[in-house]
């Protein structure tokens, strides 16, 4: 999933697709210890894209908080 991507989802949509991944990445595990899981990779970027949504996130928290203030800095 690239960033572009999560950036025209809804704050809804991202928390639901984090908690898809979620169920996604236990998934794996099981699979995993079973000795099923075929392609390891995909643990992997399931953890990336939970990262990847969680900081689009953030970024929307700090700009909110940034037009909150009337942009000004902490230094004035």
């Amino acid at each position: 999933m690239y960033i572009d991507e999560i950036r025209e989802l809804s704050n809804d949509a991202i928390l639901d697709r984090i908690e898809d991944l979620k169920v996604e990445m236990y998934t794996y595990r099981i699979q995993q210890a079973s000795g099923e899981l075929k392609d390891t990779t995909l643990f992997r970027k399931a953890r990336r894209d939970i990262a990847r949504l969680k900081t689009a996130l953030r970024e929307r928290e700090l700009a909110a908080e940034l037009v909150g203030q009337g942009g000004r800095s902490n230094a004035e």
